[in-house]
């Protein structure tokens, strides 16, 4: 096959890592848009280089690297715990823009190298000029301590061509049991960090409406008070409790609606001036 031909064969698995992987990323802004903790930590995405697909054909003898090879689009979705795998798992199940056609739970059943991740293979339909083409793409799902543990294994295979020294090997499947009881043992905390994380997230986004409604107190003119309430929230420390902004949003929020009284009556005692001319 020549390179041109290449190219073409894989522009519609470029385009479906990258919808893929806006369409993760949306899952993530919209639990944390609604304020919820977010089961999905990050999302990246790569199409396989030709040199691994010619490579991989090779070594498994495919005669239909459409349908044989499942991860020439790829895309990685970590998670902060093992239990939001599987709550990805579920959410890509019930999507009807993409079908699970094959689960493979690395998980429950870890390779002999010390490997745990869980992957789905989708069939995701791509727009193209031809029509509708439905593509295959794998879909890792892992926590953090796992993608680390997975990141320097991948390294070290293509060190040593993919046959690592058998002493390296069993230590790489100790570093994997401790990566693992790393993960368990953040299981058992998880509640406690999630309602953390929530709080962080609520005390964020109550900061970010005190910018916003400072700025509509300029957009209505009252820049007296704009500027008092932008020398007070200036003036909140990095620990700032959420109590105490959303208590200076309150009072932003009379403000607003005090001046916009304000501006109705001067508006209405001026149409009853004008009413007087009219007589």
């Amino acid at each position: 096959m020549k390179y041109e031909e290449w190219k073409e064969l894989l522009v519609p698995y470029e385009h479906a890592v990258e919808e893929l992987k806006v369409k993760f990323k949306n899952i993530r802004k919209e639990y944390l848009a609604k304020g919820d903790y977010s089961p999905i930590e990050f999302v990246t995405g790569r199409t396989k280089k030709i040199a691994s697909i010619i490579a991989k054909v090779n070594k498994l003898g495919v005669t239909d690297i459409e349908e044989e090879i499942e991860d020439i689009a790829g895309i990685r979705i970590m998670c902060q715990f093992v239990e939001d795998i599987y709550t990805v798992v579920e959410l890509i199940k019930a999507r009807d823009d993409m079908e699970v056609v094959g689960v493979k739970d690395y998980i429950t059943n870890y390779k002999e190298s010390g490997y745990r991740s869980y992957h789905l293979i989708l069939k995701y339909p791509i727009q193209t000029i031809n029509g509708t083409k439905k593509v295959i793409a794998e879909v890792q799902i892992r926590t953090l301590a796992m993608n680390f543990w997975a990141t320097i294994e991948h390294s070290l295979k293509y060190k040593y061509d993919h046959f690592v020294p058998d002493t390296l090997a069993e230590r790489l499947r100790r570093a994997s049991d401790a990566a693992f009881l790393l993960d368990q043992e953040m299981s058992e905390i998880r509640e406690d960090i999630m309602k953390a994380q929530a709080m962080y997230q609520m005390r964020d986004r109550a900061y970010k409406e005190l910018v916003d409604r400072i700025d509509e107190l300029f957009d209505l003119g009252d820049t007296k008070n704009a500027i008092r309430f932008q020398q007070k929230v200036s003036m909140l420390s990095s620990s700032a409790k959420l109590s105490e902004i959303m208590e200076i949003k309150k009072e932003i929020g009379d403000a607003i609606e005090e001046h916009k009284k304000v501006v109705l009556t001067n508006g209405n005692s001026d149409e009853d001036d004008d009413d007087e001319y009219e007589e």
